[in-house]
């Protein structure tokens, strides 16, 4: 049982505040960086990071996941971290470029040659022009001699060397985030490296990392059975809002990213006045003050606003729907379009999540208990920075189809909108928050990482504030916003039935995890064979379940797999 300890603790999300508040210290730098810090001393640490308010909803057509491209590039160093020779480095980087600009020339001719029909593909070798070729030798050339001059993963190796651990990045459509746990004599240092990588980046080996993002979208949405379908359900769904791209991009926008687009694009998100420093540990504020001062301080103002996102969403007219053949179980997924964060209405959209949510939820509890249509089920409330979405879903049992599922959480639907939510069972699931928001303040990275998300998203202030708006939801605000948005025209489904003649993989939840989250997967199955007591594997379940709406985007699918075989193995315990 202690690997799924240790994954459950590793599923980084909490519980809205409420009464007890977290003790942040909110201070302002001349040049416009906002300074977040909580001072705690229970662990000699300290989680230090930064939010920039950009994500892929910040991004236009044509750069589509440049967002992400960048959260690969802030880690390639600086001049004095990443190479044995910062002049030489910074004139090759020159000479790349306008070697890649004579070569974007080319491709433009290789896309009219496409367009009208005189090539097929743009991807095949065989239809590189001879001049392209070219190119591409001399610009090899380049990079080889840049390789000789690299020191690789310099920036990991020193926060290493100096005692800190789980430095990472994420990107979503609102946000990306840096972070990492360092000593707390080593302060002066984080300061010194975050500092110096907003101030000097060094985009190194650009391409190189195009290439890297390019495979990392090919494996997580190419490669697995519903990652394209899934993809292509998401842009169905939003009509006019740029959430409908995915945050990793469209496959034909990543390999025509250049450099001047990454510059232009630093330039105007990664400024001062669009980023806040988040500091949670063992320090005292006024020191920790003047040393962010002392670093940061050196990064000039931005010169103007970055835009805001202003393309609304319009009201959709009519259900869309979706069917797909795919290698997976057949399965039904449907969303709504709903509210922004702190919307009114997003905290009765949050209880009603829970009603219907995890093992003692109205879905599994109707859908997999009562009717037996279903083996899983959930749903998921979002309420992004600018629009939001509700995500009802299951799957099929054998023997019955992706459309019973769906009328069956229809149902479940229709019993909310017309009958009160029981005052009892409305109190349970508001227990479900306040049994899990002494976690809020646990660790310093917890913290942290709520803080982080709620600034990426519009208001630190809200891990304080919307316990209280939760606890004041009624039964009445419930019936309102299930009447209000879970209209059929407000919605979109997408129906997955199994491929004709395709056979179900040996565990086909594993296609859809990285190479690094597969083997977590299989350690937990190993683990939970073994274990046998039922109480403690509904608490581990429960925990998870309490955690995933706030959950690290990038550990949600790991985190509902975990889920699904913490659950399946409960299922199997409890048979007679």
């Amino acid at each position: 049982m202690n690997s799924l300890r240790l994954v459950a603790g590793a599923l980084l999300a909490l519980v809205p505040a409420s009464a007890q508040q977290i003790p942040v210290v909110e201070k302002h730098l001349p040049n416009g960086f906002k300074l977040l810090m909580v001072e705690r001393h229970e662990e000699p640490r300290i989680a230090g990071g930064w939010v920039v308010k950009v994500g892929s909803a910040n991004e236009q057509l044509g750069t589509t996941g440049i967002a992400h491209l960048f959260e690969h590039m802030m880690f390639k160093g600086t001049p004095t971290l990443g190479t044995r020779d910062a002049k030489r480095d910074l004139e090759l980087i020159a000479e790349q470029e306008r070697v890649r600009d004579l070569m974007r020339q080319e491709e433009a001719s290789l896309r009219l040659a496409y367009r009208h029909g005189e090539i097929s593909d743009l991807t095949s070798p065989g239809n590189l022009t001879p001049r392209y070729r070219e190119l591409e030798t001399e610009f090899r050339k380049l990079i080889d001699e840049q390789r000789a001059l690299l020191v690789k993963n310099e920036f990991d190796r020193v926060y290493t060397t100096a005692g800190a651990s789980g430095m990472n990045a994420f990107t979503s459509e609102d946000m990306t985030g840096y972070f990492i746990n360092v000593p707390a004599n080593k302060l002066e240092l984080w300061c010194w490296m975050e500092s110096e990588r907003l101030l000097r980046p060094v985009f190194r080996e650009f391409y190189a990392e195009r290439d890297v993002v390019y495979e990392e979208r090919r494996m997580r949405v190419e490669s697995t059975p519903i990652g394209k379908f899934a993809e292509e359900f998401n842009a169905v769904f939003w009509d006019a809002h740029p959430y409908m791209w995915p945050v990793l991009g469209w496959p034909s926008d990543i390999p025509n990213i250049s450099k001047k687009d990454a510059d232009a694009f630093y330039a105007l998100y990664y400024q001062p006045q669009n980023i806040t420093i988040v500091l949670v540990g063992d320090f005292k504020p006024d020191d920790a003050e003047a040393m962010v001062q002392r670093y940061f301080g050196r990064i000039p103002a931005g010169t103007r606003p970055p835009p805001e996102v202003t393309t609304r969403e319009p009201e959709q007219a009519a259900e869309k729907r979706m069917y797909a053949e795919a290698e997976t179980n057949p399965q039904v997924d449907i969303l709504w379009k709903t509210v922004a964060f702190q919307h009114r209405d997003s905290y009765p959209l949050d209880v009603l999540q829970l009603l219907l949510s995890g093992r003692t939820g109205r879905l599994y509890k109707g859908l997999v208990l009562g009717k037996e249509v279903a083996t899983e089920t959930y749903a998921q409330q979002d309420s992004r920075k600018w629009a939001g979405l509700f995500n009802i879903g299951g799957e099929a049992k054998d023997g019955k189809t992706p459309e019973d599922v769906e009328q069956g959480i229809y149902a479940e639907l229709e019993r909310l909108k017309n009958e009160l939510v029981p005052a009892e069972e409305l109190q349970k699931v508001k227990n479900q928050f306040a049994a899990f928001e002494y976690r809020k303040l646990s660790a310093n990275f917890p913290i942290f990482m709520q803080i982080l998300q709620n600034e990426g998203s519009g208001d630190w202030r809200e891990v304080n504030e919307a316990g209280a708006k939760l606890a004041a939801v009624t039964a009445e605000d419930v019936q309102r916003v299930a009447r209000r948005y879970f209209t059929p025209e407000a919605r979109a489904v997408a129906i997955y039935t199994r491929k004709p003649g395709a056979a179900a993989s040996e565990d086909p939840d594993l296609a859809g995890l990285s190479a690094e989250q597969r083997p977590v997967v299989r350690r937990i199955v190993e683990s939970l064979a073994g274990e046998k007591d039922v109480a403690r594997l509904k608490q581990a379940l429960s925990q998870m379940e309490a955690q995933s709406a706030n959950a690290d985007p990038k550990r949600q699918q790991l985190q509902k797999i975990i889920q699904k075989k913490v659950a399946a193995r409960i299922a199997e315990l409890e048979k007679p």
